[in-house]
C-alpha cells in the first residue's frame, strides 16, 4: 500500500477542519468535550527495512489488552518507577483544565485549551500495538487524532526539521519529579516527516473513554512503530526546531536509548535481547517484528539509513 493510499484510508477527508476554525481557538479555554469514536481501525502489517535485509514474517493477530491492565500496569516516572503504584499516585492529578503551548518555527504559535482541541479534531479509533523497550507489549484502542492535522493548521516554517515535545514540570503534584536522578521535564522529540506521518497520533482517550492520568491524561504522543517511551505523555508544548532536539532517556544513556529508537529485533538493548516480547497477559513470549509490525506503512521513511547506527 502506497503512503498517499494509507493516509486516504485512515483519515477520510471529512474529518478535516479548517485553519480559520483553528486559529480562532488558539490562545481560548473552552468546556471539555466528548470523544467521538469513528470506527477506523489501523491493523498492522510488517515489512522490509531500508537496507534490504530485514524481512519478516506477518504478525500473529492481535487480542485487544484489557482496559484495566492497560489502566494499572505503566511506565509513568513523573509518579513512580513502580508499574502498579502508578495509577494510585495518578488518582487526584488534576488533568482540567490544561492548555497545550505551539511553539517555535511556525506561523501560528499560541496556546489552547486541550478541550478546545477535542472538538477541533474528533477523535479516531486507532487499535495499535505498543512495544515497551523493556520487552512487553500491548494492543491499545486509541483514541485520538493524527498529528499532522494539527501541524498543518499551525503553519510549519521551512526551516522547521523537527519537532519537540515537552511534558510537565509539576514536583508539587508529580512525586516522581522530586527524585535528582533524572533531569525533568520528560522531553521527546521526532523528525519532521515522522511526526507527519499519519500513523503518529495524538491521543486523548482510550477504549472510548477518557484518557486516565496514569495513562498520560489529558493528551499524549502515540508513534507505534517505536518504542513506547517515544510516546511522551501528558504533554504541555509542542514546539518546531531546526536541530534535533535532546530527549530524556537519550540524555540519560545515549548508549542504550537513541534518538529513532524504532523497533527492531535486530538491534539488541545493551543490557537484554529485542527479538521477543512478552505480551501482557500472555505465558509465553511473542517475535518482535520490525517497526511494531508496521514495516510496510513506514519503513520508506528511513531508505538509505542505517538502522543500527541510527538506532
Amino acid at each position: 500500500m502506497k503512503p498517499d493510499d494509507l493516509h486516504k484510508e485512515i483519515t477520510p477527508e471529512k474529518l478535516y477542519f479548517s485553519r480559520r476554525k483553528f486559529l480562532a481557538l488558539v490562545g481560548t479555554v473552552g468546556l471539555s468535550a466528548a470523544l467521538v469514536a469513528c470506527g477506523i481501525t489501523t491493523t498492522p502489517d510488517t515489512g522490509t527495512a531500508s537496507t534490504g535485509s530485514l524481512v519478516t514474517d506477518t504478525p500473529v493477530p492481535d487480542i485487544l489488552t484489557p482496559l484495566d491492565t492497560i489502566t494499572h500496569y505503566n511506565n509513568f516516572y513523573e509518579f513512580s518507577t513502580d508499574k502498579g503504584s502508578v495509577a494510585d499516585l495518578a488518582v487526584n492529578y488534576k488533568t482540567e483544565p490544561w492548555t497545550l503551548e505551539i511553539a517555535g518555527l511556525v506561523e501560528h504559535p499560541g496556546k489552547i485549551s486541550v478541550s478546545d482541541l477535542m472538538k477541533t479534531y474528533p477523535a479516531e479509533e486507532r487499535i495499535y500495538r505498543l512495544r515497551c523497550v523493556e520487552g512487553w507489549s500491548m494492543v491499545i484502542p486509541w483514541n485520538g487524532f493524527a498529528l499532522h492535522k494539527l501541524l498543518s493548521d499551525v503553519g510549519v516554517k521551512d526551516s522547521a526539521k523537527y519537532v519537540k515535545f515537552t511534558g510537565p514540570d509539576d514536583p508539587a503534584n508529580l512525586p516522581g519529579q522530586n527524585s535528582a536522578f533524572y533531569t525533568w521535564p520528560y522531553t521527546e522529540g521526532l523528525r519532521l516527516d515522522e511526526a507527519n506521518h499519519d500513523l503518529t497520533i495524538l491521543a486523548t482517550g482510550l477504549y472510548g473513554k477518557i484518557l486516565p492520568p496514569q495513562d498520560g491524561a489529558p493528551i499524549r504522543l502515540v508513534v507505534p512503530w517505536k518504542y513506547g517511551f517515544k510516546s511522551i505523555k501528558s504533554i504541555v508544548k509542542i514546539e518546531l526546531v531546526a536541530d534535533q532536539p535532546p530527549t530524556f532517556w537519550n540524555l540519560l544513556a545515549p548508549d542504550e536509548y537513541g534518538f529513532y529508537s524504532n523497533v527492531n529485533p535486530n538491534v539488541p538493548h545493551p543490557r537484554w535481547s529485542q527479538a521477543t516480547e512478552r505480551r501482557i497477559g500472555e505465558l509465553k513470549r511473542r517475535q518482535t517484528y520490525i517497526f511494531n509490525g508496521y514495516g510496510e506503512q513506514v519503513a520508506y521513511l528511513y531508505d538509505g539509513m542505517d538502522l543500527v547506527k541510527n538506532y
